[in-house]
């Protein structure tokens, strides 16, 4: 199983196993991993699922597209490293992948 590890705003580390094809805000949702709310379900239409991906990983997840970029406008803190994590598939690559979540949403 794939795991990835979502490090919250207070430093709180909680490793959970994802599940091959479903986005990484999926896995937070099922894992109740807080501080993803993801309002629009996964629809990339509110920045609610904002995370700053780990800097190792990033040529593994790509880059934002046209879309998520607009919607990224809306999140707290953007940095380099930002993604909305309901546009990150889950793939066996990304096995042990390290996401942090800003200290609020959009």
């Amino acid at each position: 199983m794939i795991k990835i590890t979502f490090i919250d705003s207070f430093g709180e580390k909680r490793t959970v196993e994802a599940e091959e094809g479903s986005t990484v805000m999926e896995t937070a949702i099922r894992n109740s991993v807080p501080e993803i709310t993801a309002e629009c379900g996964g629809a990339c239409a509110c920045a609610t699922c904002h995370v700053y991906v780990d800097e190792a990983f990033l040529p593994l997840t790509g880059g934002p597209s046209p879309q998520e970029e607009d919607m990224l406008d809306f999140a707290y803190g953007t940095q380099a490293n930002s993604r909305l994590s309901c546009q990150i598939k889950v793939t066996p690559e990304l096995d042990g992948l390290i996401v942090t979540t800003p200290q609020r949403q959009g």
